[in-house]
């Protein structure tokens, strides 16, 4: 490898540079309509989002942190409830959470999946339990079969977070579309990455489309006549616009993806204290994510960073652990383990590997 190699953990140049002529063209029939605030692009979008995912609504909002609140609201979910997730993603999770009043219940992960166990879901229901809020975290689509069993056996609801798994499958069903309610982000640096925030709310159920686009307008459902406190959360119609040159690309996108894990785990499997993810047709690997074993990681970070290559920790503290909830939860072992363990490799829909990306070479310390 030269000393010239710079591979950051995303670059975002090479979609850019090969749809700019129809993201600028998008951007300006937003311009020359002037519907800056739920236009024709926000509309059409939704449209073309349902048909891809198979579900009756697809509803627009500003960010996957918004989809997630409006989405406990629109289940009615808030003081004296719980709603069971994972203690090992983003804090946004358990903070829609605690946005409506209601109080997360962590369980463990699974040490292979690193998404929630869903052996130990039933353990954590409580008379207070309401539903179940599974992260299809990195991509991969979490066991919707057995959390489904359970959910309905006990007569809970089911929150999927998709912020990390646009396109993702499980049982060849889109991930969002299997419990009541998803989830979707399309910070620029998902699969489908707006140019700014956004988000979206997935749903087969008529009732909670409905108080879904009432709570995202301020409560309303006709103009200035509120019937509920709600939110400011609109999906920008210039962004609506982007995502619609994408939606395309994103079958290509995702199994390109799914290429780049699988070179990833030819080259580094016969590396001691690496353990690689399990590669399926439904994940879609927005992050590509090892195991480093031994205490290792920290180490290994910095030793690739001063080869050029860029890596993440998604997520070097669990969110039982976070200030907010540190003190109120126990241990997890197997997240807490993950969280000293987990290193994010690049990865992208546009990522190559070439002759002097001597990956396997690089992941052993020196």
């Amino acid at each position: 490898m030269t000393t010239q190699t710079h591979i950051p953990i995303l670059d975002l140049s090479p979609e850019i540079n090969e749809l700019r002529p129809e993201i600028l063209a998008a951007i300006s029939r937003v311009l020359d309509r002037t519907d800056f605030i739920m236009g024709e692009d926000v509309h059409a979008f939704e449209q073309e989002v349902a048909t891809y995912l198979g579900v009756k609504h697809a509803i627009g909002v500003n960010s996957g942190t918004d989809a997630l609140v409006i989405a406990l609201r629109a289940l009615n979910i808030g003081p004296g409830d719980e709603v069971i997730t994972t203690p090992f993603t983003f804090f946004a999770t358990a903070e829609s959470i605690s946005m409506v009043g209601a109080t997360p219940v962590f369980v463990d992960i699974d040490p292979t999946t690193m998404n929630i166990d869903p052996d130990l879901i039933e353990a954590a229901i409580t008379p207070r339990t309401r539903a179940i809020m599974p992260v299809h975290l990195y991509g991969n689509p979490t066991d919707m079969t057995r959390i489904q069993t359970v959910a309905h056996k006990h007569g809970l609801r089911v929150i999927e977070d998709c912020a990390q798994s646009f396109g993702a499958r499980w049982n060849n069903q889109h991930t969002g579309t299997i419990g009541d309610i998803g989830a979707y982000s399309f910070f620029p640096s998902k699969n489908l990455g707006a140019y700014g925030d956004g988000g979206l709310i997935a749903t087969n159920d008529d009732t909670l489309a409905d108080t879904a686009r009432m709570l995202r307008v301020h409560g309303s459902r006709k103009k200035y006549h509120n019937e509920t406190v709600g939110y400011n959360s609109r999906l920008d119609t210039i962004q609506a616009a982007i995502l619609r040159v994408k939606l395309p690309h994103i079958e290509r996108w995702n199994t390109h993806r799914r290429a780049v894990a699988q070179a990833y785990n030819d080259a580094l499997q016969d590396i001691p204290g690496i353990i690689t993810p399990t590669i399926t047709d439904g994940h879609v690997f927005h992050q590509y994510t090892i195991r480093v074993q031994n205490g290792r990681r920290d180490a290994l970070q910095q030793h690739l960073a001063a080869h050029g290559i860029g890596t993440m920790v998604y997520y070097p503290i669990p969110q039982d652990q976070l200030p907010i909830y540190k003190g109120q939860y126990p241990t997890y072992p197997h997240s807490a383990q993950a969280a000293q363990e987990a290193l994010s490799l690049p990865m992208g829909h546009y990522m190559e590997f070439t002759a002097d990306y001597n990956i396997a070479r690089l992941l052993q310390l020196e």
